[in-house]
């Protein structure tokens, strides 16, 4: 008997804006858009950031027939969410057909996702409009509280907690089932309940990490994301077995995301921070969730340290010398360079004070420049 087996690939993780700066590499810098294909060899798109364009370079279409079918989950309009579509290839194959997935927008009304996709298309905006892509499309609307079946598959979407409404979707497969909740920010009851009713039990929950737990109860409150520590809290409440972190702060850097995982890990068992390349699968025999990355960004996470030489000048004047050890870092440039960057500070800071912490600081900075 064949054991059913569910793929879920992550193209793209990060939140908000695109980013290309080397020290974000290892988890990537696209924004949002996963890939999941069911038992049955449904495909499924949960949104369509610029972790899209990457889909459609490697495409297989979807086994089930003369006509494959996509069908594409929209969780909310705002650009990180909906900026690859003009760039997915695919949608301009005549034999391929797509189903799209969202809400009706009090702000636009009816067929407001179809609006959202004509509008950033729309001259003088891109050289082409939607009238270019070939692929039959559909839309279908979808409320907070619906439930459907697509072939072996139900489907449930349930609001979230962010500006202008956002939807997150539930997956049920035989295989397992995955919970997608990004862009979702605590402290509403109502809509917290709604979150942990959409995690209930789930094999996978992917939930919005893009601020720390500091930033979400002081600067960052209201911006409609969440944090890891709420993550766990859900998966924890919920009955969720894997938590994945999502939606990446694009300021965060790697060794940023390294230390919010590190946090999670101590307080959840099975945690993943998401990162593109990174597949997982469920249903496989004698395991529940297997993740799985690409040696390109395992081979940047090896660790390493060295002996180094810092010198400076204290904010008197006097000159310092010291030997170190660097630690704490990852063999990629980037971390290298912020690695260095820390120990510099430190040994400037206890041997001369804040002077010699900025002067040692501005040579390093000069590393930083140079590794970009």
């Amino acid at each position: 008997m064949t054991v059913p087996i569910a793929k879920l690939s992550f193209w793209g993780v990060r939140g908000s804006t695109p980013t290309v700066d080397p020290a974000t590499w290892r988890y990537g810098g696209n924004t949002p858009c996963l890939e999941l294909i069911a038992p049955d060899g449904t495909q499924f798109i949960l949104d369509c950031g610029t972790g899209l364009r990457m889909l459609g370079s490697r495409w297989a279409a979807p086994k089930g027939g003369k006509n494959p079918e996509t069908h594409i989950f929209v969780t909310h309009y705002h650009w990180d969410h909906i900026q690859g579509i003009p760039f997915f290839s695919p949608l301009y194959v005549e034999n391929n057909e797509f189903h799209f997935y969202s809400f009706r927008s009090k702000f636009l009304g009816r067929d407001s996702l179809k609006q959202v996709f004509e509008a950033q298309m729309a001259l003088p905006y891109f050289p082409v409009d939607m009238s270019a892509m070939n692929a039959k499309r559909k839309f279908k609307e979808v409320d907070g509280g619906d439930s459907f079946t697509i072939r072996e598959n139900k489907i449930t979407a349930r609001w979230l907690n962010h500006p202008q409404g956002c939807l997150g979707f539930r997956i049920e497969t035989p295989a397992g089932t995955i919970a997608y909740a990004t862009d979702n920010e605590p402290g509403d009851a109502k809509l917290d309940e709604s979150l942990r009713e959409l995690a209930a039990g789930a094999d996978i929950l992917i939930n919005d990490a893009q601020f720390t737990p500091e930033q979400l109860a002081t600067t960052r409150k209201g911006w409609g994301h969440s944090s890891w520590l709420e993550g766990v809290r859900v998966a924890r409440e919920a009955g969720a077995k894997t938590l994945v972190l999502f939606h990446h702060d694009p300021d965060s850097t790697d060794r940023m995301v390294d230390s919010l995982l590190k946090r999670a890990r101590e307080e959840f068992d099975s945690v993943f921070a998401a990162s593109e390349g990174m597949v997982i699968t469920l249903g496989a025999p004698g395991e529940g969730v297997q993740a799985h990355m690409p040696g390109t960004r395992t081979a940047l996470r090896r660790e390493a340290q060295f002996r180094a030489k810092v010198c400076g000048l204290t904010e008197a004047g006097k000159a310092f010398e010291e030997e170190t050890m660097v630690r704490d870092l990852s063999t990629g440039r980037a971390d290298f360079a912020e690695a260095l960057a820390a120990t510099a500070v430190r040994v400037a800071s206890d041997d001369g004070g804040a002077g010699g912490e900025r002067r040692a600081g501005d040579e390093i900075a000069g590393l930083r420049r140079a590794d970009r």
